[in-house]
């Protein structure tokens, strides 16, 4: 069949990279979170670091807002004159997601990808959420603060900047049923299950369309 992407949102510390990787292994598939930000910088001649900062982060000033759902296959866009504007910074993220997904199958973990992808090529889009206290375990345990009250802060605070950012450029809501193919809470069946069940959701999908 034609090329599929496999895009994640997540819950922060809810294991998704971890399940990402495996699925993309199991499926002999690429896999792609971080690495977009480095292809996305390489592509517009800039620095990495400038990815990084505005990485997830829907615009903070509203006052230039140009237009909603017009335009490069997004929701919203910055007018700017610098290379390093919000609008530019985007384009060049989804310009490397649609060269990615020409590519062959991949996941590609967060940053609107169901969205951008949405009429390049079939999309299978997962939203992987778990517990707080299994995601404020998660996060002590990979040594991101030290204790439960922090955890939980950081926890809450990425999940409403990546909100922020997704219903920002998106014309869906970040977490919500309604906006994925597949929910699911990898603290109830822990990593390498989760991966397996969303492995078994994607080849059923794949199989249908092939049919």
């Amino acid at each position: 069949m034609k090329s599929y992407v496999i895009t994640i949102g997540r819950e922060f510390g809810c294991g998704a990279r971890e399940i990402g990787q495996l699925v993309a292994k199991q499926l002999g598939i690429a896999y792609y979170d971080k690495e977009l930000l480095n292809e996305a910088a390489r592509a517009s001649g800039v620095s990495a670091d400038f990815f990084v900062d505005k990485d997830e982060r829907a615009p903070r000033f509203f006052n230039n807002l140009w237009s909603f759902n017009t335009g490069f296959n997004t929701g919203a866009y910055f007018v700017g004159k610098t290379p390093l504007s919000d609008d530019n910074i985007y384009r060049a993220q989804s310009e490397v997601m649609l060269h990615l997904a020409d590519k062959g199958p991949c996941v590609i973990v967060g940053r609107t990808a169901d969205y951008i992808l949405r009429d390049h090529c079939k999309v299978i889009s997962v939203f992987i959420h778990a517990s707080m206290d299994a995601r404020i375990k998660r996060i002590i345990e990979r040594g991101d603060c030290n204790t439960e009250e922090q955890a939980e802060q950081m926890a809450n605070k990425q999940n409403k900047l990546r909100a922020e950012y997704y219903n920002f450029y998106t014309d869906k809501h970040w977490g919500a049923a309604a906006s994925y193919d597949l929910c699911i809470d990898s603290s109830v069946l822990g990593t390498e299950s989760t991966a397996k069940f969303i492995i078994d959701f994607v080849n059923a999908v794949i199989g249908k369309e092939e049919e």
